[in-house]
């Protein structure tokens, strides 16, 4: 039988009240039904957060002193999602359609970041200003990551002292379901963690707009991202926007094109079949060794296996949804219009399981003209663009030419060039001869039109907490001003 979830109100799943539901397919093979949730209405959202604005006003979690007993449930949850790893990095791949290896990764990123944020406990302390909590804050999660970008959120917010009301991805929204589960399972008190799923026009706007919201962070478009900081505006609410992405990478005539080619494809740019904001999503390449960087690319790309997630030989797995694809394929064919010269992919596979999903080939692109769109536009997919450039200073002109600063990787063994393209870059975030990696000690976000704020390390907890200034006069004191 299909698994029937609910939302998480008050620690326990529950339908909507108007009891419509929405079928969660498996990307890498449609005619499964993984799951059936609640079709979400603005009504449910305002069950949901008055359920957090309660649970804040009256429950012990937000208390200045009780950061330690907050720090203990978040290690708790922790040790239940290490338990439970294997499950639901299946349940992951099932929903999302990235390769198994990669779930079991994401889940990694949810412990590790849960872990980072529990040692925070009895560390929120008063000095010369009290730290508190925002109060009752919004979660919204896109497809792509549903399990670390969850943790992203909920375990600062959690952790600070907030109540939280979590909008997973219509189309990856089950993982996310057993994880506010155990939250309570490791003793979250009820109505601190709700969850609403249901279309973004219906439950994701009333979220951003109902007046109990005074925290909004989501991981989505830039486009996305607009309405809801024009939605923050008026009610002066806190955001952490981390939005599109167009990372470049740099690879210069001193660097291991061998180790470069190899990351790039297999770490940079083909992970979770291109979904992701730091994805390598343009590499500029010195002259002089573009054509064996192209060469050896095209070759790590071509030798990809592609299919279902849960085939442990496989490597990339399928786009999440339809649209994400007609995306993509709109940008490639643009690219190939104008003139672009295709080294490797360029269809769907065909045959087999693979007509039952939403499979693109990695691609790899070359001679792209720079009119293309898959310039300007954040591609998020399996789709590589290479162009040739004659020296730093033209790479870094052509990578910083973008409405997108996000992340940026260079690579090369000169530390005078890699200290200059680090200085001079346009964005949040800077690889060195390295893959797009995150840490939950190290903050996250972009510059321009990625985003504001920042998650994880220190400053993504903060994101989280008001500081309020206190004076205090204890006993007489004659000649007090």
């Amino acid at each position: 039988m299909t698994a029937t979830y609910g939302m998480l109100l008050d620690g326990t799943q529950v339908p909507a009240q108007r009891e419509e539901t929405i079928e969660v397919r498996n990307p890498a093979n449609t005619d499964e039904i993984v799951g059936v949730v609640p079709k979400g209405e603005p009504e449910d959202v305002r069950r949901a957060v008055a359920s957090a604005q309660q649970a804040f006003e009256t429950t012990w979690w937000p208390r200045l002193h009780e950061s330690r007993r907050r720090g203990r449930v978040l290690q708790k949850f922790v040790g239940l999602a290490e338990a439970r790893r294997d499950d639901l990095a299946r349940l992951l791949t099932r929903e999302q359609g990235k390769v198994y290896r990669e779930a079991q990764g994401e889940l990694e990123s949810l412990i590790s970041t849960f872990d980072y944020y529990a040692g925070y406990g009895g560390k929120i302390i008063k000095v010369e200003t009290r730290k508190q909590p925002i109060g009752v804050c919004a979660a919204i999660l896109p497809f792509n990551f549903p399990v670390s970008l969850y943790a992203w959120k909920v375990a600062p917010a959690l952790m600070a002292g907030n109540a939280v009301v979590i909008k997973p991805a219509t189309t990856a929204p089950l993982t996310d379901i057993l994880l506010t589960q155990m939250l309570h399972e490791a003793g979250v008190p009820a109505g601190i963690a709700n969850l609403v799923t249901g279309p973004s026009a219906a439950v994701g706007d009333t979220l951003i707009r109902h007046p109990a919201i005074r925290k909004i962070a989501l991981t989505g478009s830039t486009e996305t991202g607009r309405i809801i900081y024009t939605a923050a505006a008026a009610g002066l609410k806190h955001v952490t926007l981390e939005l599109g992405g167009s990372d470049p990478s740099v690879v210069c005539d001193d660097a291991d094109l061998v180790a470069a080619a190899e990351t790039i494809v297999r770490s940079g740019r083909f992970r979770n079949a291109g979904q992701s904001c730091t994805s390598v999503k343009r590499v500029y390449v010195f002259d002089r060794v573009f054509d064996e960087f192209a060469r050896l690319a095209a070759g790590y790309a071509r030798s990809l296996r592609v299919g279902n997630g849960l085939d442990p030989a496989v490597e990339m797995g399928p786009l999440n949804n339809a649209q994400v694809r007609d995306d993509v394929e709109r940008l490639l064919q643009d690219a190939l219009q104008r003139g672009a010269v295709l080294v490797a992919g360029g269809a769907r596979p065909s045959g087999g399981h693979y007509a039952r999903g939403y499979f693109l080939q990695p691609t790899v692109l070359t001679g792209v003209p720079e009119d293309a769109a898959i310039w300007a536009e954040e591609c998020f997919g399996p789709v590589l663009p290479l162009e040739r450039v004659r020296d730093l200073d033209g790479a870094i002109a052509k990578a910083n030419d973008s409405p997108y600063g996000l992340g940026a990787a260079i690579w090369s063994e000169n530390t005078k060039t890699i200290e200059r393209f680090v200085d001079r870059i346009q964005s949040g975030m800077v690889w060195v001869n390295y893959k797009p990696l995150s840490l939950p000690e190290a903050p996250f976000g972009g510059v321009k039109e990625s985003g504001i704020g920042r998650e994880l390390g220190a400053e993504g907890l903060a994101e989280y907490l008001e500081t309020k200034s206190v004076r205090t006069y204890v006993g007489k004191s004659e000649g007090r001003p």
